[in-house]
């Protein structure tokens, strides 16, 4: 049986990686965490929402990578995010346009490696179907913005009234002490 070359990977590996859209990549990780990316290529729809703003308004006020996970519904790096391990009471606001989203009291460890939440504040948040990365899951934005936050999965037992984790990119939050 014939080995590969290192290089026949090499060149595999870097086809299958320019195919990846640039906005699904993440610098310095390769094609596997690319699966943690971009759920979408489209800009977010900014009509249904009352906070609107162009790009370039948005491109203001976010980092570029803000503006990358929440305006492109891109995922920030697993365990990245200090939040995810923040214990302090106080609530979570939309980091693009400051709309209370999460309360401390409704934050669990989920392991995840990123922010997990079971509840929002009431009307905060709106759902969203979202069938990227060959799956359907649970987009979840702001409902204020149409900022993307993370998804929300269910079932998942971990021991929460609801039985949900709203996976939330720490990127798209800012933390205030109640």
């Amino acid at each position: 049986m014939p080995l590969i070359s290192p290089t026949l990977v090499r060149s595999t590996i870097a086809t299958a990686r320019n195919r990846i859209p640039s906005t699904a990549r993440i610098s310095g990780f390769g094609l596997p965490f690319a699966l943690f990316s971009s759920s979408s290529n489209s800009n977010m729809p900014s009509d249904n929402y009352p906070v609107k703003k162009s790009d370039d308004e948005w491109h203001a006020v976010l980092s570029p990578e803000q503006f990358r996970v929440i305006r492109q519904k891109g995922t920030e790096r697993p365990g990245s995010h200090a939040y995810d391990k923040k214990k302090d009471d106080g609530v979570y606001h939309c980091a693009a346009c400051d709309a209370p989203l999460y309360t401390s009291k409704t934050k669990f460890n989920s392991g995840c490696g990123w922010p997990a939440f079971y509840d929002t504040v009431p009307g905060a948040v709106v759902r969203h179907e979202d069938k990227s990365m060959f799956m359907t899951r649970t987009e979840i934005v702001c409902a204020n913005c149409g900022g993307h936050l993370g998804h929300v999965f269910k079932g998942e037992n971990f021991g929460n009234p609801i039985d949900e984790r709203h996976c939330v990119n720490g990127i798209s939050l800012n933390f205030k002490k109640e």
